[in-house]
């Protein structure tokens, strides 16, 4: 009874060691994967499926890709797809993109469409935008032309990918950045805000006469100009500015002008005040040195009450109040 359990145990044991043997060779051979690779033309070795087990590169993304691309009349080496991979590139894109791009009668070679997917770069996408363009809306631009009016537009840029450029190039931002210094510099040198508004076409010409996607990914088609609005008078609000401004500096030199002014009154008083207080001092030293009797002073005394009561009634005459007028 012993013997027979035993006997079954190692059965068992054979065939579970023989099951995973064969599913480490299944593994390791993709029979399958092969096969396919074979009917589709695409023939690739069992040898090198092996390899790519061993080195971790999944056979089923490789071959996939390889027979598209057969099936598609491209040549692509197992090699160049596999280091592709291991670089971390998008096999699948690439290929699918190279496949886009050959039917399109656009010239895209494997380096370069490794290239510009390894440079983070959906080039399946880009080959898209080469065949259908894309079109860019720009934001609200304000200018001010030389009457002092300013204008908003908007514009819509149509681009296509440049392929040559994609790898280096400058992106959706550069030509939107481009076209908005181009739309303020037109809008800007205009001699009125009303040509524009009846030319809004001069703009988009003068955009594309200065070669805008130079050093970018992309080549602009047209620029259109999709809306043109009225804002502020610039010009009149600047003017009214400078004016407050001139005149809170004729204002201030103005307080200036009557601060001095009061400053040297105030000074000629003071000095017709302390001439006033030496004339007791020389009327006394004029009585003491003999030079002035009292019959000088009381006829001095008589003057001065005299013309006092002269300046009383010339000023009572003056008055309104009084009734009189002289």
């Amino acid at each position: 009874m012993n013997e027979l359990l035993a006997g079954l145990m190692g059965s068992i044991g054979l065939l579970l060691v023989v099951v995973a043997a064969l599913a480490l060779v299944l593994y390791l051979v993709p029979i399958p994967l092969w096969i396919a690779a074979w009917a589709s033309g695409a023939y690739v070795g069992l040898f090198t499926l092996i390899g790519m087990r061993l080195r971790r590169v999944p056979p089923t993304t490789i071959v996939t890709a390889r027979i598209s691309a057969v099936k598609a009349g491209l040549d692509i080496s197992v090699n160049d797809l596999e280091a592709h991979f291991l670089a971390g590139g998008n096999v699948v894109r690439v290929v699918n993109a190279m496949i886009s791009a050959d039917k399109a009668n656009i010239p895209l070679p494997f380096k370069r469409a490794a290239a510009i997917d390894l440079a983070g770069r959906n080039v399946l996408e880009a080959v898209q935008m080469s065949v259908i363009p894309k079109v860019i809306e720009t934001p609200r631009i304000a200018a001010v032309a030389k009457d002092g009016i300013q204008l908003m537009a908007v514009s819509r840029v149509t681009v296509r990918t440049n392929i040559d450029r994609l790898v280096g190039g400058a992106g959706e931002e550069t030509i939107i950045a481009r076209v908005g210094e181009g739309m303020v510099s037109t809008i800007g040198s205009a001699v009125s805000h009303k040509n524009v508004l009846e030319n809004p076409d001069h703009i988009s010409k003068h955009i594309l006469s200065k070669g805008l996607d130079a050093g970018t990914a992309y080549e602009i088609l047209s620029i259109d100009i999709a809306d043109v609005d009225v804002g502020e008078n610039i010009g009149a609000k600047l003017q009214i500015d400078q004016a407050n401004a001139d005149k809170q500096i004729a204002q201030a030199k103005a307080e200036e002008r009557r601060a001095m002014a009061v400053a040297l009154e105030q000074e000629m008083r003071a000095r017709v005040v302390e001439a006033e207080a030496e004339v007791p001092r020389a009327m006394a030293e004029a009585f003491r040195q003999g030079n002035l009797g009292i019959m000088d002073y009381y006829r001095m005394k008589n003057l001065q009450a005299d013309t006092s009561m002269r300046e009383e009634i010339a000023n009572t005459a003056d008055d309104p109040t009084s009734g009189h007028k002289k």
